[in-house]
């Protein structure tokens, strides 16, 4: 069974969500569960910095040995900054995912919407949903 810290939020696409609290920056990163379904990652591509971004939208994609999966915006914002030593060195989404291993920050605008709980993240990667 995968990792879930109770201190995130998470998506339907298999996004986590940190920093809600402080109101201001997001980080996002993808789960342990999506990491383990990928299999290993070898290119990670992150959006622009100082791009604008609507909650949805494909802004990246993460391509491992198994298949390439889209990266989704989890809330709409400003791309802040990025994670070069993923992009250097995708194994770490592998390696640890809710560390270094996280992709991209997200000025937010707005309340965000569709997150989910950690116990609905375990429900819907249990098949509970």
């Amino acid at each position: 069974m995968s990792n879930i810290p109770d201190e995130l939020s998470y998506t339907k696409e298999h996004e986590w969500v940190a920093g809600l609290d402080d109101g201001l920056t997001i980080t996002v990163g993808i789960t342990e569960f999506a990491a383990e379904a990928l299999g290993d990652v070898v290119f990670v591509q992150l959006p622009d910095v100082g791009s604008n971004v609507e909650a949805g939208d494909s802004i990246g994609e993460v391509e491992s040995t198994k298949s390439v999966s889209e990266i989704y915006a989890p809330v709409g914002g400003e791309v802040v900054e990025v994670n070069q030593n993923v992009a250097d060195d995708p194994s770490l989404v592998n390696s640890d995912p809710y560390g270094e291993g996280w992709m991209f920050r997200v000025r937010i605008e707005g309340e965000p919407e569709d997150l989910l709980s950690p116990a609905e993240y375990t429900a819907l990667t249990s098949g509970e949903s």
